[in-house]
C-alpha cells in the first residue's frame, strides 16, 4: 500500500521492492501456488523476479463487474464459444474485450516468511483466547514478530497514498482522529465490493484487547464521520454498510473495516469479525470488557502464533490416520 512516488531512504543492504518500478510481469517465475478460492475468484502465488533478491507474493483476483461497462460488454466484441446446450439452457466460454476482462494484482516484495504463512492455505483451528492466554502467549508473540508498520505510519503521517484518502480528521484531533482509505484489494470504483479501512492517528492501540471506555470518543467519531464520508463520496447509506474489527487482525495498529453489505469480503463471519456497534456497546457496559473477555478466533497451522499455542498444549495439529479410516465399516464412519 505504498505510493510509488514516495522516496524512502533504505538502509544499506536492504532489498528494494520491485513495486517502485514494476510495469509488467516480465521475469517473474512462479514457484508454487499458496492458496486458491474459486468462489472469490482469487489465487495467491509465490515466486521470484529474475535478477531480484527476495521472494515475491502475487495476489490475483478477477475484477468485479462494473455496471457502467455492461453496454460495452454485451456486444459483438464479446465472443461466445458454446460448451453445451440443453433445451432452454446454454453454457458458453465468454471472451470479452481485454479492457473489460481485468484482474486485480497485488504484489508483496520482498515477502517474509510471515507474509507467506498469511497467504498460504492451511487447516484452521479455533482458539479460545482467555485474558490469561492473551498475556502469556499472544501478546509476547505479537511484540516479538509484528509486521513492520511503516506503511501504516506513512498513510497517517501524510507521506503516502494521499491521493486515495476518502476522509482525514483534522491533525489537531490526535486522540479521536483517523484517516479513511480504500482497502488494498478494492479498486475504489465498484460499490458492489466497497471496502475501506479507518486507521486512527493514535499509535500504540494494538487491537480490540487494548480498547477501554477511554476510547469511546475515538470509536464514535470513526462511526459517525466514516459513515458520513462514505455517503457523501459514494452515495452509500449507513444502513448498507458493515463496519467491523478483525480479531486477530492482520496487522497490529488498530483499524476498522467499512464494507458494503453486498460484498462477501474475507473475514466477515463469526470467529473473525466484531461489529463496531457491538464493540461500542460492550465498552459502554463495561470499560474493561476486552481485557476480561474470552475472544475466540480461527488460526491457521502455518501461523507462527499457532506454534506458540501448540507449545502451551492449547491446540495440536490434526493428522489423518489412514489405518483408522480403512478399518471402518465401509460407510465412511470408521471408529
Amino acid at each position: 500500500m505504498c505510493d510509488e512516488n514516495t522516496s524512502v531512504a533504505k538502509p544499506a543492504g536492504e532489498i528494494v521492492s520491485v513495486n517502485s518500478y514494476l510495469k509488467d510481469f516480465s521475469g517473474f517465475e512462479n514457484t508454487r501456488i499458496l492458496s486458491e478460492n474459486t468462489q472469490a475468484k482469487t489465487i495467491n502465488l509465490l515466486g521470484n523476479f529474475q535478477g531480484k533478491s527476495g521472494q515475491a507474493i502475487v495476489l490475483l483476483q478477477k475484477s468485479c463487474f462494473i455496471h457502467d461497462h455492461l453496454p460495452n460488454l454485451l456486444t459483438g466484441k464479446t465472443i461466445l464459444n458454446k460448451q453445451f446446450d440443453n433445451d432452454i439452457y446454454g453454457t458458453y466460454d465468454c471472451q470479452p474485450p481485454p479492457e473489460l476482462n481485468g484482474i486485480t494484482a497485488t504484489i508483496i516484495h520482498p515477502a517474509t516468511e510471515k507474509h507467506i504463512a498469511k497467504y498460504e492455505a492451511k487447516p484452521h483451528h479455533v482458539i479460545e483466547e482467555t485474558p490469561a492466554l492473551y498475556q502469556s502467549v499472544t501478546l509476547p508473540h505479537l511484540k516479538a514478530e509484528q509486521f513492520n508498520l511503516q506503511w501504516v505510519y506513512n498513510i497517517i503521517e501524510g507521506t503516502a497514498e494521499q491521493d486515495r484518502v476518502v476522509y482525514a480528521s483534522p491533525s489537531s484531533e490526535e486522540k479521536t482522529g483517523f484517516i479513511l482509505v480504500p482497502d488494498l484489494k478494492w479498486d475504489g470504483k465498484n460499490l458492489e465490493n466497497l471496502h475501506l479501512i479507518a486507521i486512527p492517528y493514535s499509535k500504540g492501540i494494538l487491537s480490540l484487547r487494548d480498547l477501554t471506555s477511554d476510547h469511546l470518543p475515538l470509536l464514535l467519531n470513526i462511526d459517525t464521520q466514516g459513515k458520513k464520508a462514505i455517503e457523501e463520496k459514494f452515495g452509500l447509506p449507513a444502513s448498507q454498510l458493515r463496519i467491523f474489527f478483525h480479531y486477530q487482525p492482520s496487522f497490529y495498529h488498530l483499524h476498522i473495516h467499512f464494507t458494503s453489505l453486498r460484498h462477501e469480503a474475507f473475514g466477515i463471519h463469526a470467529g473473525k469479525a466484531h461489529l463496531l456497534t457491538s464493540v461500542i456497546n460492550n465498552l459502554e457496559l463495561l470499560s474493561t470488557y476486552y481485557q476480561k473477555a474470552t475472544l475466540p478466533f480461527f488460526l491457521k497451522e502455518s501461523d507462527n502464533l499457532f506454534s506458540k499455542f501448540e507449545e502451551h498444549g492449547i491446540v495440536r495439529k490434526f493428522e489423518l490416520n489412514p489405518t483408522k479410516v480403512e478399518s471402518g465399516d465401509g460407510k465412511g464412519n470408521g471408529e
